[in-house]
């Protein structure tokens, strides 16, 4: 669910973002957000402080340094143990965690951080929580969910061209924002209708498959009837019940919308 967004945030407030966004939540739910997964650049370690003293679980990254670097270089290979992530589709399964609780400025209290290699990356990736007993698997799998969906956002961002989020004109940033979040939650739906692979597709691949096609449209007093050719992949269109589809266009003169397959 999308359900908040600031496409104009300026480096000098990008620091307090999270805390805007708790407020947010409080002010439409009437209570705290249970748990936040955020970039670092969203937050400080006093910022940290400030949410761990609210009772709301987070997870987030550590930005990484030459000092932090040397740190973990300097650790035995008999501080990390290996983990398994079991509800994530990843090549990398079993990567090496160091688990640790450490101290950080202007956060009260130990704090956990976990530094992890085997992912993919050259560099470790770490992560700091104040969830001191969760299992480091279920800490990973969780923050990597937040990866998946900025990936997404990616492919939108990419397919409809909607890549000029820099613009200084802010009604311009936050409307290019919304059209592209509209049109990719559309191609996942279509996807998601459409199955055998197609629900986790990049929407290049479902354009190039099902939406670039000539078809023949014919306009009755009744009906719209949209006739598609013989391509390769009708008989997907047809499996998901998209030859059944009889829908009402209430604003077109209470005409009917018709798809056939040749």
């Amino acid at each position: 669910m999308f359900c908040y967004a600031n496409a104009e945030i300026r480096k000098s407030d990008q620091n307090d973002e999270i805390l805007r966004f708790v407020e947010f939540w409080r002010a439409r739910t009437g209570k705290l957000p249970e748990e936040l997964v955020f970039d670092s650049k969203l937050t400080t370690y006093a910022n940290l402080d400030r949410l761990n003293k609210m009772g709301i679980s987070f997870i987030t990254l550590r930005r990484r340094g030459p000092k932090l670097l040397s740190e973990l270089e300097a650790q035995p290979a008999s501080a990390w143990r290996r983990v398994e992530l079991k509800n994530l589709s990843r090549a990398y399964r079993t990567p090496k965690v160091l688990d640790r609780r450490i101290e950080l400025r202007d956060y009260d209290g130990p704090i956990r951080q976990l530094a992890i290699t085997d992912l993919g990356y050259e560099e470790p990736t770490q992560l700091v929580t104040n969830q001191l007993r969760r299992g480091a698997s279920g800490l990973i799998e969780t923050y990597a969910k937040r990866m998946l969906i900025e990936n997404s956002i990616s492919d939108g961002v990419d397919f409809f061209h909607m890549d000029a989020l820099s613009s200084t004109v802010a009604m311009k940033v936050n409307c290019d924002l919304q059209l592209t979040l509209m049109g990719l939650s559309l191609y996942r739906l279509l996807g998601a209708r459409i199955g055998s692979g197609y629900a986790t597709a990049e929407s290049r691949q479902i354009y190039r498959d099902f939406v670039e096609a000539s078809a023949q449209v014919t306009i009755t007093p009744d009906t719209v009837e949209v006739r598609f050719g013989k391509r390769a992949h009708n008989p997907y269109l047809l499996a998901a019940g998209f030859a059944d589809t009889d829908v009402p266009v209430p604003w077109w003169q209470g005409r009917r919308l018709k798809l056939v397959f040749g």
